[in-house]
């Protein structure tokens, strides 16, 4: 890992300093995102379908941060079910996901860009058909 990322976001404390790689804040926006209702899935590319098939599942699949000295921009890729308002659903992604990062890491979230890259037909008990773009 590049250590220059690692000391943009390193804290200071009495006992030591404190650390948050760039993946925790990928894998806490895309838990965020994926709590979300309406939210088929994370779009992450060819790459982490191969590491998936290897039985090792990307928590921080589809999501893309900046992580600088206090603050944070995201992007997330996302897959919505078929029906539910895409605006809405964005809006919930991008409010629960600036929540969570903030909460949890204390960097200040300055922008979540909601990238709509396809929608998904499933149906309760089918398998998952999907368009994307």
């Amino acid at each position: 890992m590049d250590e220059r990322i690692m000391e943009r976001t390193e804290t200071a404390t009495e006992l030591g300093s404190i650390r948050i790689a760039d993946e925790v804040v990928s894998i806490i926006a895309g838990l965020a995102a994926s709590e979300v209702e309406g939210v088929a899935a994370m779009s992450g590319g060819w790459g982490t379908g191969i590491v998936e098939m290897l039985g090792k599942k990307n928590l921080g699949k589809g999501v893309k941060v900046e992580v600088g000295e206090k603050e944070t921009a995201i992007d997330i890729y996302l897959v919505i079910e078929f029906g539910f308002p895409i605006p809405r659903v964005a809006q919930k992604v991008q409010d629960q996901v600036k929540s969570a990062v903030e909460n949890m890491t204390g960097l200040k979230v300055t922008a979540v860009n909601v990238h709509v890259v396809g929608v998904s037909m499933k149906k309760a008990g089918e398998k998952e058909e999907g368009f994307e773009g």
